[in-house]
């Protein structure tokens, strides 16, 4: 098998990575800092030169440099070292990453691109406590590479932050109709995104769900496996754990691709549903969640559908809470 045919199937636990760089203006220092970072090549539609560039008038942030017309689509461009609080050393030629997430078309300004890594999910570490405080949490896994060390950036965050229409909302009322015809079932939910873990569990509590959060598949993977061995050990269904999973896709140490299809090889586990909920969720990229068995989809941001797919899924089973 090919070393490109390999990334095309799920539930391998591997990823490809865009590596580029930022050349920072730090205070008090002559030389710039060249920091290197990653975003996921499934959200990278291509790389191309600075192009001429309109003004766009109410930015909703300063960071926002205008638009351009790429092939008849209007693209907003960002400078992401502005976005994250940088000065960003002018470059003659600098690179544009055209990026498509959310379903939303938006190009990254940076200051170069070297190379495309292939990375295993187990080798991208969740960012400790510090690098997440000096990098205002925009950072979701570190990377050790032989010869540095490249962050991987939290992108739904730094474009949610930015763009009013990518945030994720929800109707209470719709919230509290779910709630009515819920009789409590248990989910657990993986992000390792803070903010959207937390907003999953606040959504999906108001709606009658008992809830239980990971922050990787890793950890939800092991969750699961207590739970798996109490109700061997006690003799009773593993629905007196847990009634459904809600995983994300890109995670460090395990992707949800891999949590998925473990559930779902696991016969004690598998009649568990397991919705995917993740900015990768496109119509081209929908079937690589089919083939590791998950039951629904749902592209971020549209969180406001999440509590009533499970409910649905959930009802369909005739699975009562225990």
């Amino acid at each position: 098998m090919t070393r490109n045919n390999i990334l095309l199937e799920s539930g391998t636990n591997e990823l490809e990575l865009v590596e580029f760089y930022i050349d920072e203006r730090l205070p008090e220092h002559e030389e710039p800092y060249r920091g290197y970072y990653g975003v996921n090549v499934a959200k990278v539609l291509e790389i191309i030169r600075l192009p001429e560039v309109t003004p766009l008038p109410d930015r909703p942030h300063p960071s926002v440099l205008g638009a351009f017309d790429l092939r008849g689509r209007i693209v907003p461009l960002v400078d992401l070292a502005l976005l994250m609080g940088m000065q960003r050393v002018e470059h003659v030629e600098p690179k544009v990453i055209v990026s498509e997430f959310n379903s939303i078309q938006t190009a990254l300004l940076v200051s170069g691109v070297t190379r495309i890594h292939r990375i295993s999910w187990k080798n991208i570490e969740p960012p400790d406590e510090q690098v997440a405080s000096f990098c205002s949490r925009n950072i979701t896994g570190v990377v050790r590479l032989a010869e540095r060390v490249l962050l991987i950036l939290d992108m739904e965050k730094i474009i949610g932050d930015i763009s009013p229409s990518s945030a994720m909302t929800s109707d209470e009322q719709e919230l509290q109709t779910v709630a009515e015809h819920n009789p409590q079932y248990k989910a657990l939910v993986a992000d390792d995104s803070d903010a959207i873990r937390k907003l999953m569990i606040s959504v999906l509590t108001r709606a009658g769900f008992e809830v239980t959060g990971a922050s990787n598949g890793r950890e939800a993977w092991e969750i699961l496996q207590d739970a798996k061995q109490s109700s061997r050990d006690e003799d009773r269904p593993i629905q007196e754990w847990f009634d459904a999973v809600v995983t994300d896709i890109e995670m460090p140490s395990m992707d949800g691709h891999t949590l998925c299809r473990r559930i779902k090889e696991d016969r004690h586990l598998r009649a568990l549903p397991v919705v995917l909920f993740s900015s990768l969720i496109t119509d081209s990229l929908r079937h690589k969640g089919e083939s590791v068995g998950a039951d629904d989809q749902i592209a971020k941001p549209d969180i406001g559908r999440l509590a009533e797919v499970v409910l649905e899924l959930l009802s369909g089973t005739g699975n009562e809470p225990a």
